[in-house]
């Protein structure tokens, strides 16, 4: 069976959905939440350098993002190997995207406090995509104000048909199906398209 990931992103942890497609039919095969932080703190690392000096703040926000970095690929190569194990091909890896972020340096992202919401919401949609990418997968990063109108075009249908299609993957998995949930499933059924 063709798979593919689909990733809603958070601070610490991403709504995950796998989805596969056998002729012509689409199923999710797996649903979960993925743990992106092995420490509590690297939830938040700007937060969590927001009193120190600059020198110290940037070594503890690389310090975060290193130790992220590390557990989204752990996590990717453990979500490949079991598709694997499965006996199923992986189609693609789609993350959704925000809004892209000026190239601030820390002491900018620290100066204004939406900044480091921003910036961490950034990280982590950044490192599902470096994590995918390692794994030799093909990535998508799709922008969520458009991920409707991505997916109504891919398939030729109108936005109700779509939400229609959604609803049907939810209640064939049961709850929780919220907005994560659907937007990580929109993410998979366009990462499946594209094979």
């Amino acid at each position: 069976m063709l798979t593919s990931f689909g990733f809603k992103a958070h601070s610490g942890w991403a709504a995950l959905i796998v989805l596969g497609r056998e002729n012509g039919n689409f199923g999710i095969v797996e649903r979960r939440r993925v743990e992106l932080v092995d420490e509590a703190w690297a939830r938040q690392p700007y937060h969590a350098a927001e009193t120190l000096g600059a020198d110290a703040a940037s070594e503890l926000v690389e310090r975060g993002i290193a130790s992220v970095r590390k557990v989204a690929s752990r996590e990717m190569r453990a979500l490949s190997t079991r598709e694997h194990q499965r006996g199923n091909r992986i189609g693609a890896c789609a993350v959704v995207v925000g809004d892209p972020m000026p190239q601030w340096s820390v002491a900018q992202i620290l100066a204004v406090h939406v900044r480091m919401h921003r910036a961490e919401g950034v990280l982590f949609r950044d490192v599902l995509l470096h994590a995918a990418r390692e794994c030799g997968l093909r990535v998508l990063a799709l922008p969520e104000k458009t991920l409707m109108d991505q997916f109504a075009q891919a398939f030729g249908t109108t936005t109700a048909d779509a939400l229609a299609k959604l609803a049907a993957l939810g209640k064939a998995c049961g709850p929780p199906w919220g907005q994560d949930q659907k937007q990580a499933a929109l993410a998979a059924l366009l990462a499946l398209n594209v094979d």
